[in-house]
């Protein structure tokens, strides 16, 4: 047995050592090899299979870019890029989307959106298609604006409505004998009432319904553009009992016809006056990012000047031992320093954009990254540019910019803290039957012990912490947006809004997206044509291979954990894994509005 033991564990690590060979050679191969440039025929057709996700930054992923080059995922950037330059290229004759359920936010589709108007000036035609799966109400958001939208006749389609779904963990924690001890300051801060509560607040609920709002009245508008139906008539429709809503969809001219894949193709060459015994011929959008800007027919900057891009998703966390082996995700004070730093050393860089789109995080970490932005901006101009959401800390770090752009419907705001602790004296002592003892030279010592509750005093001592830490994020924000205390205090208290709201209020200066945000540090920085210089800068092939295994194995649970429990836990786990009794600046944990 012995034997047998000695000699799986050689082969074992015969054929692990065999595999990272291969991988290591595969992946000189990848970043050895320049493939050349794809040659586009005339009347061909760009293709695009819409991701569910659609990230402003492409996601680089090794596996996929090693082992299937042609399944990229579509990020905003690439759209944009793709359909500027199927716009100006004469051998692209028309752009075909086939899309089903989109996740993504409704900031980044409403970019989306109108990247595909800005196609549509060219004069080309733009067509939708959905296959068995069908679409939901954000894919159809985008068909919208297309010349053409198909569907197979036996397919579904989702057109009744949005809703947002609050959890609750308090009878849990009673059950297993958990008592949470919270303070917040904000009545609108609304992250710890899924420990607290049983049910949501009238606060968390009116600002819950403001956004479901927002995103009803931007779909229902995009739906009367493209039917000429009034807006009541459109929100009738969606009142209506979800029975075949394909056939239903077609008999209000939603889609412009039922048909299978193969027919719609058909129908793409009638219309592109292809011979009905020739092939339609077609580029994917991953084939077609190969091709250059100037072979596509668009011209390029000749310049040295640079506007700098630097992309900051995530929760904002406290600067840790960072690991070669570990993915870094979030935002961190020392991540944030880097990537200015080498803005600010580039004397060809003009001014900076900051794309945000994080629900914030911990308090002293959001405050140091708003210090270095504060101070960079007096060597350069910045620019802040919202994604899907920008809150709470998320928020604090774009204050400290320039100018703040959002989307209309970008989730933002949130101006409160809390504290987060657990009292686990019930669950440890009582149902498991642990016993403690503990000595202390100061009264204070053991203040954050989670196997007691908390003292009168300690308890006083965690709400001026909070306390404090609210104040300073309203001095922080006054002072960023030439505010008093009491003014960033009336619209504050912890308070979501959307994009259009924040305008509104003097949160933001400007509704536009990424694209508006680099014409407006152009304009700051007094020049006319640039190129974008891009933070992070694109990692190589091996990082990238030793940072994905932890996102695999988070996208295997996601397949089938619920998505909710999996994301609010995460969260949480944030938390609880850094030093306890700091302040957070997190956004109510889900706002996700379907």
């Amino acid at each position: 047995m012995q034997f047998l033991k000695t000699v799986l564990a050689s082969l074992l690590g015969t054929m692990l050592g065999i595999f990272l060979i291969i991988l290591i050679l595969a992946g000189i191969l990848v970043s050895s090899s320049t493939e050349s440039e794809p040659y586009i025929r005339a009347n061909t057709v760009l293709t695009i299979n819409l991701s569910p996700e659609i990230p402003h930054r492409p996601i680089e992923d090794p596996f996929e870019e090693l082992f299937n080059p042609e399944a990229r995922p579509v990020s905003l950037q690439g759209l944009r890029n793709n359909l500027r330059k199927a716009a100006a290229d004469d051998n692209i004759s028309a752009v075909w989307v086939r899309t089903n359920q989109v996740v993504a936010s409704w900031a980044n589709l409403e970019t989306a959106y109108r990247y595909f108007e800005e196609f549509k000036e060219s004069g080309k035609p733009l067509y939708f298609s959905t296959d068995d799966i069908g679409m939901n109400e954000k894919a159809y958001f985008l068909a919208s604006v297309a010349d053409s939208t198909f569907s197979p006749p036996n397919s579904s389609f989702e057109f009744d409505g949005f809703v947002a779904q609050f959890s609750f963990y308090r009878p849990m924690l009673e059950k297993i004998g958990i008592e949470p001890e919270i303070t917040r300051v904000g009545r609108y801060k609304s992250a710890v009432e899924p420990f607290l509560n049983e049910s949501s607040s009238p606060e968390s609920r009116e600002q819950t319904r403001e956004i479901l709002n927002t995103v009803s009245d931007t779909f229902v508008a995009a739906v009367a553009k493209r039917t000429g139906k009034t807006h009541e008539e459109i929100n009738d429709l969606m009142d209506t009992p979800p029975v075949d809503r394909v056939q239903f969809a077609y008999d209000h001219g939603l889609f412009d016809a039922l048909a299978y894949p193969d027919e719609v193709e058909r129908m793409i060459k009638e219309r592109l006056d292809v011979d009905e015994d020739s092939d339609l011929r077609t580029v994917s959008y991953a084939r077609y990012s190969r091709v250059s800007a100037d072979r596509a027919g668009l011209d390029t900057p000749n310049t040295d000047n640079k506007i700098a891009v630097i992309y900051a998703s995530g929760a904002i966390l406290p600067t840790m031992a960072e690991s070669p082996f570990s993915s870094s995700s979030g935002i961190t004070p020392r991540g944030i320093k880097r990537q200015l730093d080498s803005v600010l050393e580039d004397d060809d860089v003009k001014s900076i954009v900051i794309h945000i789109n994080s629900p914030g995080g911990a308090s002293n970490s959001s405050d140091l990254i708003w210090h270095y932005i504060n101070e960079a901006s007096k060597k350069k101009p910045i620019v802040a540019s919202m994604g899907g959401v920008a809150a709470s800390a998320g928020y604090q770090m774009a204050s400290a910019a320039d100018t703040i752009l959002a989307q209309e419907n970008t989730i933002t705001g949130s101006i409160g803290v809390f504290n987060l602790m657990f009292n686990a004296q019930e669950l440890l002592t009582e149902n498991i039957g642990i016993k403690y003892e503990t000595m202390k030279t100061h009264e204070y010592a053991d203040w954050l012990d989670f196997s007691r509750p908390m003292t009168t005093s300690e308890r006083q001592v965690l709400e001026q912490i909070a306390e404090n830490g609210y104040e300073n994020f309203l001095m922080t924000v006054a002072e960023s947006r030439n505010m008093t205390r009491d003014e960033v205090h009336e619209i504050a208290q912890g308070r979501v809004y959307t994009g259009q709201r924040a305008k509104e209020l003097g949160l933001i200066d400007m509704i536009g997206d990424i694209h508006d945000a680099l014409n407006i540090a152009a304009e700051m920085a007094e020049i006319e044509e640039y190129t974008v210089d891009v933070y992070p800068r694109r990692v190589d092939f091996f990082e990238r291979l030793m940072s994905s295994s932890s996102d695999r194995f988070y996208a295997a649970l996601r397949s089938w954990m619920p998505i909710d429990v999996l994301e609010d836990a995460a969260t949480f786990q944030t938390m609880l894994e850094h030093p306890a009794g700091q302040n957070w600046k997190f956004l109510p944990i889900r706002i996700d509005v379907n």
